[in-house]
This record gives C-alpha cells, structure tokens and sequence, in this order.
C-alpha cells in the first residue's frame, strides 16, 4: 500500500469574485507547457491567476475525501462527533480496495485514527469506515455529499462514493474542487490538529505526506492527491507566499511528477502574476554575425587577394 500525501488546513477567505479572463500564457507571452487537462489557480480573494479547461468534467479520484472530510469536520464541529468516538470496522469497509490501511472486519478504532487515516494515508477503507459510522451507511453519507456539494455552490459535481474510487457518475471539475478547498480551508480551520502532523503511524506502518513543490517550500504544500487511470493524477495545492494564499487543483496529469511539475509552473506563474516575484528574463536573441571562417591546415594555403591592375 501507497501512501498519498495529504497537508494541513489552514484559513483562507473565500470572497466570491466574477472571474476574470483565464490566463493562458507566462509572463514574457510565454505558454506554459503543461500535461494536466485541467488547471485553476486563485489568489485569496478567489480571482483567477491562471485557467485551463477549468470548467471541463473531470473523475476527481481522492480529491473526493475532500468533501468526505469536510462532512466529518462539520459533524466534530457540531458536537454529532467526538474524536476519539470508536468506529466499528464493517465487512463492506474492511473490503474496499486500495489505498488501504487494512482494517479488519469487526475491528474497532478511533475515529481520530480513521480521519487520518484518510486525511493522510488517503485511505480507502478509512473513509468507507468514517462515511458509515457518520452517516449509517455509505449511501446515506453519499446523499449527504451531494447535499452538502449544491449548499457549497458545486453546480458540475457529483459524488458517488466517499473515497474517490472510479463510478462514472462520480465527476467534477477544477472550478467545483477549487470552491471545495477554499471552503473547507475558510471554514474549520480547527482542523489544523487533524492534518497537522507530518506522519501517521497505523500498524507500524510509518505514512509521510511532506513533498515540497520548491527546494525551499516555503509555504507551498500539498493538500491531496489523487490517481485512477480514468482520472489521471489529481492535485490539490495551497500555498502561502508572503502573507498571500493561493489555491491551485491540477486534473489529468500524465504521472505524479508530471503533476507536480505542473503545479510549480503554474505556481510560479502566480507569484509572477502577483508581484511576489520577478519574472525571469527572456531568453537572449542572438544576433547575426558573419559565418565563422573555418580553420585551415597546415599544410593549407590560403590564396593572396588580387593586387589591383595598374591603370
């Protein structure tokens, strides 16, 4: 089992803006060369810095446990939940498929442990588990997915399921998942415990979510992944570059590295967009000069020039 890195939740405003035009080149008239389908960045007001295809109907993979973790911080928020309430595993939950903690049927855990579980092992059978101890069963959580989904604004999404495994019902876009992640940042920042650890441990089994887009991070993080091969590899990132906020959903990239090499184009797109940083120079025109005359050998003689004729 593969962990899918997933990083903390922190608060952002979200400030309904008309859109402004999609950006389709880098500064200098560049285009930016991208493998993702789907692409769109907001800045803290919610303007778009960049776009492409954004409002194209994408499977969004794990990018799903986005919402199935929001239905959870409501509940906790609400009182309806408690953290270390005890979760009993289900046949149905113990089979799902991968990514998996492997929980056994009849096994109880934390619900703590299972929201981790999902938040960063990006677990499978950790959100069937938490979507029926929340919701009774998973179609009913389902119902609530999708509830919640047109109460947020998310007009092209649909839910299926609550881990993001391929349904072809189960669709989204980059603008819905965008709306998504800003709601979820602006409204339980006290969920900040819950994914704020670097790991998680379950079984032994140590599960990492630190990968840095830059060498200096600096702010920048991943917030979910996701992968199916219908769906391609899926990105959730927010980043923090001088007291600014930034939310970036990348769809359909071609590998995992691809993706985030995407996201760090478009990243920096957006700081160059912003001011936060300068743009690099184009690259020199080099000018036209005389052809070079080719070396001779030694044993070469180049012929005198013509003495003019005596007039």
């Amino acid at each position: 089992m593969r962990a899918i890195p997933v990083l903390a939740l922190s608060a952002a405003c979200w400030l309904v803006a008309a859109p402004a035009p999609a950006q389709t080149t880098s500064p200098n008239s560049r285009p930016l060369a991208l493998s993702a389908e789907s692409v769109l960045l907001l800045d803290t007001q919610g303007r778009v810095l960049y776009a492409k295809k954004p409002a194209e109907d994408h499977a969004p993979a794990s990018l799903v446990k986005l919402m199935t973790l929001y239905l959870a911080c409501e509940a906790l928020d609400a009182g309806r939940a408690q953290w270390e309430d005890p979760v009993l595993v289900s046949h149905r939950a113990a089979l799902t498929p991968r990514y998996r903690m492997g929980l056994k049927t009849g096994e109880t855990a934390p619900l703590r442990t299972l929201l981790e579980g999902v938040a960063i092992a990006s677990a499978n059978d950790a959100a069937t588990a938490v979507a029926e101890h929340l919701g009774g069963t998973e179609e009913a959580f389902v119902a609530a997915m999708n509830a919640k989904g047109e109460e947020l604004g998310l007009t092209h999404t649909h839910f299926s399921n609550a881990h993001g495994l391929p349904d072809p019902a189960q669709r989204s876009t980059a603008e819905d998942l965008a709306r998504l992640t800003q709601r979820l940042l602006d409204d339980y920042p006290s969920s900040r415990p819950l994914l704020g650890g670097a790991t998680f441990v379950y079984r032994g089994r140590v599960y990492s979510r630190r990968i840095p887009l830059f060498q200096d991070p600096g702010g920048v993080q991943a917030l979910k992944t996701g992968f199916t091969r219908e769906a391609g590899y899926n990105l959730a990132i927010s980043a923090w570059k001088s007291g600014q906020h930034f939310v970036l959903i990348v769809l359909g990239s071609r590998t995992r590295s691809l993706s985030f090499r995407d996201a760090r184009t478009v990243l920096r797109h957006g700081f160059y967009e912003t001011g936060l940083e300068v743009a690099p120079p184009p690259p020199p025109t080099r000018r036209r000069g005389k052809p070079p005359v080719p070396p001779r050998r030694p044993s070469e003689r180049r012929p005198r020039a013509a003495l003019p004729c005596p007039s």
